[in-house]
């Protein structure tokens, strides 16, 4: 099976949206600890218990406004201008900064000061503005399947995937072609 994982870059980004199974409807950051434990994995403290209401809000909106950009990669369509105004809106909470990295090489930082949920969220832009210059961020789709929506970062030579996997979504989408296509033969 090909490796859908995300470059590192982008790898915050693939793995918030992926905090829904939309299949199973479990939610990660909604599970108990999941929100702290999604920030730690991601270099962040915990939030104290007056912040993670908010926050958890702001990332799952953040969440599903990436989700819909993934999907409109996978269409290769623009987003829905009020989708783009969504997360334009999100985004704008983590501003960035131009900082030199140890190499001396420029590159997009939160702003200082930033904090919890907004902290996170600059580096997500970051990831995106970083990607999107880039050429990867088009790349990161989001499962055709209606059932699945699972984020996937596109390595085909072509860029044209549209399942996070063939053996499963994409074999199931062509089975219910195949079966349409007979009913109306037939």
């Amino acid at each position: 099976m090909a490796d859908r994982t995300a470059p590192v870059s982008l790898l915050p980004v693939q793995d918030l949206v992926n905090t829904l199974d939309i299949e199973t409807g479990v939610d990660a950051l909604t599970a108990d600890g999941g929100l702290d434990a999604f920030l730690t994995a991601h270099g962040l403290p915990p939030l104290t218990a007056a912040d993670a209401p908010a926050a958890l809000r702001t990332l799952t909106e953040l969440r599903e406004a990436l989700r819909t950009v993934c999907l409109a990669h996978t269409a290769d369509t623009t987003p829905d201008p009020a989708d783009a105004r969504t997360l334009d809106r999100l985004l704008a909470r983590g501003p960035l900064v131009l900082a030199l990295d140890p190499d001396g090489a420029p590159a997009l930082r939160p702003a200082a000061g930033l904090r919890g949920a907004d902290r996170l969220v600059a580096l997500l832009a970051a990831a995106v503005a970083t990607a999107a210059a880039d050429g990867s961020w088009r790349r990161l789709k989001a499962c055709e399947a209606h059932d699945c929506r699972w984020v996937f970062y596109d390595r085909s030579p072509a860029g044209r995937s549209r399942w996070c996997s063939m053996a499963v979504c994409g074999s199931r989408a062509k089975m219910r072609s195949y079966r349409a296509r007979r009913a109306e033969s037939g």
